[in-house]
């Protein structure tokens, strides 16, 4: 790892994950998602984030994470899976740190209360993030009803923060989910880089790390859009590859035949 990082100049590996939220690539989409997400929860309305897999879902919630102070938010976060009502409910309870036993009216009812008195006893305002809530059954999906429910539908109490991919889409398009659609104060996207996007990126991810320039020649850079098309998690994979072959040769830029050689390592 040593001998890599004085190769190339660098502090730490580039383009893994160990990315704080300060370090993540800004970019006008990025920012906008955020600030969008972030006045929804600020008025204590519900919010979702629909975006493809690898285009920078997680690193806008973090950013939102980092947004909202544990002073004033207290943030649950809980990844979907095939799971029922109940199942949910029980999640949620054990990330609030209630006891997840008991019928789901039960645990509904004890969730609303745990909403309500972090609200009213703590002045934190609860946020649950759902995510990959691609996966939720359209009728656990429909629980955002209940939970955001109270008194009679009067009073924002939780701010309930969908994140999925375009499969989210298409439940709340559903006519027996309009409801939930209707809840949710903004929707926000994501889509994958353009060419100019991408080499920015690329960019950004080796000086963060304390490289000095581009260690990528102009022709590897094509080729990670041309294979990649823009998919940040790709590209990632794509360049740290390249870049690793490109050590292993002595060289201090990677080329475009590194870059398809890390291509039949990582697609074989």
């Amino acid at each position: 790892m040593k001998d890599i990082l004085s190769h190339f100049g660098w502090r730490a590996l580039a383009h893994t994950r160990e990315l704080s939220a300060s370090q993540h690539f800004s970019l006008p989409q990025f920012e906008e998602a955020v600030a969008g997400l972030a006045e929804a929860v600020e008025h204590r309305m519900s919010c979702a984030l629909i975006a493809p897999a690898g285009t920078g879902k997680t690193a806008v919630l973090r950013k939102l994470r980092s947004q909202l102070p544990e002073a004033r938010y207290r943030i649950s976060y809980v990844t979907i899976t095939n799971l029922s009502r109940r199942d949910l409910a029980r999640e949620l309870a054990t990330a609030l740190g209630l006891p997840p036993a008991g019928t789901y009216p039960m645990l509904v009812h004890r969730l609303q209360e745990a909403f309500r008195g972090s609200l009213d006893l703590e002045s934190r305002r609860p946020v649950v993030i759902l995510d990959d809530a691609h996966e939720i059954r359209p009728e656990v999906l429909g629980m955002l009803r209940v939970l955001t429910n109270f008194e009679m539908d009067s009073r924002l109490v939780v701010s309930v923060v969908l994140a999925g991919q375009p499969r989210l889409k298409d439940l709340l398009n559903r006519a027996d989910l309009e409801d939930v659609a209707r809840r949710l104060a903004h929707v926000a996207t994501l889509t994958p880089l353009s060419r100019t996007e991408l080499g920015k990126y690329l960019l950004h991810r080796i000086t963060s790390v304390g490289g000095k320039s581009l260690p990528l020649d102009a022709q590897a850079v094509e080729a990670i859009f041309e294979i990649g098309r823009g998919n940040l998690r790709a590209t990632d994979r794509l360049a740290l590859k390249a870049l690793q072959l490109a050590y292993a040769d002595g060289a201090k830029t990677a080329d475009v035949n590194h870059v398809t050689q890390a291509r039949g390592f990582l697609w074989a």
